[in-house]
């Protein structure tokens, strides 16, 4: 139906004009890097207090995460192909729940599940500046696993729209409106609206302990 519709209205695509220089990777890395240059405040790590509970993970939990693991995607910077670990479930769900376990008590995740490679895919046909490259990151997919299964731990507020299945920004921009209608339904009333957008915000954050290191490619 799609080239059907594409046909009628005459639609062609054209490809984004990438830069090829070969000094861009080393660039991006510079650019995607520099608030992490720039903030000077201490990273301090958060010790869980000595009686402090943490969850504990079963391997059962992990069989079922890594079943559902998409073989058809590419692997992340580990190289490690994601059919291996869907057809190797019954040897590595035990190893891999007793490194997740010991991550959480410790409170430390290990270096090679931190680490990352950044796609850049332009954002627009024509490339004119860093910004219009839209970094795309491929994690290990055991780090995925971890983070799956400690999310279906976690109470997320309903009008969270990130990371919540099946919802997405028109989710939350029908939400808001709908919201915003019905208050305004009210006589006399009035609304007022803060919209706030930070700007690579979670390149802002000091990822020496908590956070992944990058590789551009």
């Amino acid at each position: 139906m799609w080239q059907g519709i594409q046909v009628i209205t005459n639609y062609k695509t054209t490809s984004p004009v990438c830069d090829s220089d070969a000094s861009l990777p080393d660039t991006l890395n510079d650019f995607y890097a520099r608030f992490k240059a720039q903030n000077s405040i201490a990273v301090r790590k958060t010790i869980p207090p000595p009686n402090d509970q943490v969850f504990c993970l079963y391997t059962a939990d992990m069989k079922t995460t890594l079943c559902q693991v998409n073989p058809r995607k590419c692997a992340g910077p580990d190289n490690v192909p994601r059919r291996v670990l869907r057809e190797r479930v019954e040897q590595l769900a035990d190893v891999f729940t007793d490194i997740v376990n010991i991550s959480l008590s410790s409170a430390i995740v290990p270096m090679c599940l931190k680490k990352r490679t950044i796609i850049p895919v332009p954002k627009k046909s024509m490339v004119s500046c860093l910004n219009d490259y839209r970094p795309v990151a491929l994690t290990p997919i055991m780090m995925k696993c971890f983070e799956w299964l400690v999310m279906r731990h976690m109470s997320l507020d309903p009008l969270q729209f990130a990371y919540h299945l099946n919802r997405s920004t028109d989710n939350a921009i029908t939400t808001t409106l709908h919201l915003a209608l019905t208050h305004l339904d009210n006589k006399n009333s009035y609304l007022h609206m803060l919209f706030i957008d930070f700007s690579s915000a979670f390149n802002t954050i000091n990822t020496k302990h908590s956070g992944p290191h990058n590789q551009t490619v």
